[in-house]
């Protein structure tokens, strides 16, 4: 079995110890607040999630965004003659619109500027109309513009706009520790942990 240092948990265990996924909110919180390219997000309706790493190895994804609605913002899709939906997803009795992923430990062994830039990336992705689906841009690659590194600079530009507004440090201290680091000092780090969800044919 693995020791509280080295696994991520999930907030069904014992809050004793990081909840990675509340400190990763507020941090999303105040840049949505603070960058007006972000304030279409309302963070009520984007659920944070962590999921677990395979191997804490450098490479693979660090973090991801989920939309929850098809194009436009679409509840629903027609494939092959048949309708389907995305199952829906609800905190506090609100439905989610987005899934922001964190791929622990990998991500937390990134350095600080790779972090930010990493969290800033994903919430870039969220649709502009905030219904659901993501930003998309013309052509083959409507994720990323078709420009990877277009596309980073301009989300380096809005972490550093971001950084020149002075927001708390102690929002994105916990950034500063790598994972095994960060476990140590509170025993361990849990978080909330949501299934991916699935495509759900409609009757009829």
């Amino acid at each position: 079995m693995s020791s509280p240092a080295h696994r991520a948990l999930d907030a069904s265990d014992s809050p004793a110890g990081f909840d990675f996924t509340a400190h990763a909110r507020r941090l999303c919180e105040d840049m949505v607040a603070r960058l007006d390219e972000l304030r279409h997000i309302d963070m009520g309706r984007v659920a944070v999630s962590f999921r677990q790493a395979r191997t804490s190895a450098p490479g693979g994804m660090y973090a991801s965004l989920t939309p929850l609605r098809f194009a436009g913002g679409q509840c629903h899709v027609v494939r092959r003659g048949q309708k389907w939906t995305i199952q829906r997803v609800c905190e506090g009795g609100c439905e989610m619109l987005y899934i922001l992923n964190f791929y622990l430990p990998r991500f937390l062994d990134l350095p600080l500027d790779e972090k930010l830039t990493t969290v800033v990336h994903e919430l870039w992705h969220v649709g502009p109309r905030f219904d659901g689906d993501l930003r998309r841009f013309g052509g083959r690659c409507y994720a990323h513009s078709g420009s990877q590194r277009k596309y980073d600079a301009h989300v380096r530009q809005l972490v550093d706009r971001w950084l020149s507004g002075s927001p708390p440090q102690s929002l994105y201290d916990f950034l500063r520790l790598p994972y095994r680091e960060l476990a140590a000092r509170h025993g361990r780090v849990y978080g909330r942990k949501i299934r991916p969800p699935k495509l759900v044919l409609v009757d009829g």
